[in-house]
């Protein structure tokens, strides 16, 4: 069958469509060679090669209520919009309420990337699973950390933002890496399209210290359609699948509704259910 690798996209609360896909592939017991997610797509992986049914979907209504996940305490207080010590520590460590298995992650024999955005350069970094330590778990908050909505990561002396600044949907890193098949999970409808950031005055101020995040931000909705297109394409000559929401549910990247996460969540079950042989053909076609 060759390498199957899967890539998964990040969105925020959007990223809730990925986790009950995840969830869907943990109970049908399907596995990939390779893996890479963006952003909060990164820490739906890292539940889902844990092997943790259910952990996403936590992270998505029950625990955004909490103290700590999100808002302008969190931002005053630590300079992020989503509490990414919060989530990603105090929550994720082994002594945490919900602690991500560790030990089961790192030792998934599925190749697992993770991508950020190098705050100087502007340029994509890709994060092993072997550069995260157990109750350190930089390279996710790094992955996740919104320009503006969230302070840079430092990662050994070199600081970093949200993965999805420079490579939103990484299909072509995954051929890079090796992979003959990608399936891809996408946290937005086919057809939707991406517009120019809004709050341009706000970022420019907040990122002012880093110009080339700035420009990234400022020509993103070029850079996502283009691998939006790529996708596409390779999904006509039956290099790639793709999952994307088949409804258009109303709700934003920072929506803190469980009840619509979950309808998200229960989406993305529905879908793959829709789509679960198509998925098996793919997959086991040579």
């Amino acid at each position: 069958m060759g390498k199957i690798g899967l890539v998964v996209e990040g969105g925020g609360m959007k990223c809730a469509y990925s986790a009950g896909i995840l969830d869907a592939f943990l109970k049908d017991h399907i596995s990939f060679d390779y893996c890479i997610g963006v952003s909060a797509g990164s820490a739906n992986v890292a539940s889902y090669l844990a092997g943790q049914y259910g952990r996403n979907l936590r992270f998505y209504t029950t625990h955004i209520g909490e103290p700590g996940y999100f808002g302008l305490k969190s931002y005053l207080k630590t300079r992020n919009l989503f509490g990414l010590d919060y989530i990603y520590g105090t929550l994720s460590n082994s002594d945490g309420a919900d602690a991500l298995d560790y030990d089961t992650l790192i030792h998934n024999p599925a190749e697992f990337e993770l991508v950020a955005t190098d705050a100087v350069s502007g340029k994509p970094r890709y994060f092993h699973k072997e550069d995260m330590k157990k109750d350190d778990y930089r390279i996710i908050k790094a992955s996740s950390a919104l320009p503006a909505a969230c302070a840079p990561v430092e990662i050994d002396g070199h600081l970093y933002f949200d993965g999805g600044v420079s490579d939103s949907i990484p299909v072509k890193r995954a051929f890079e890496d090796g992979c003959d098949k990608v399936v891809i999970l996408m946290s937005k409808p086919r057809d939707y399209i991406k517009q120019p950031e809004s709050m341009k005055t706000f970022y420019s101020f907040k990122c002012r210290k880093f110009p080339k995040i700035v420009c990234c931000l400022n020509n993103r909705h070029n850079s996502y359609t283009k691998s939006q297109h790529l996708a596409y394409n390779l999904e006509k000559e039956g290099k790639v699948f793709i999952f994307a929401p088949s409804k258009h549910l109303t709700m934003s990247t920072y929506a803190m509704d469980p009840d619509a996460n979950k309808k998200l969540y229960d989406l993305g079950i529905s879908d793959y259910k829709d789509l679960k042989n198509s998925l098996d053909d793919f997959m086991q076609c040579s």
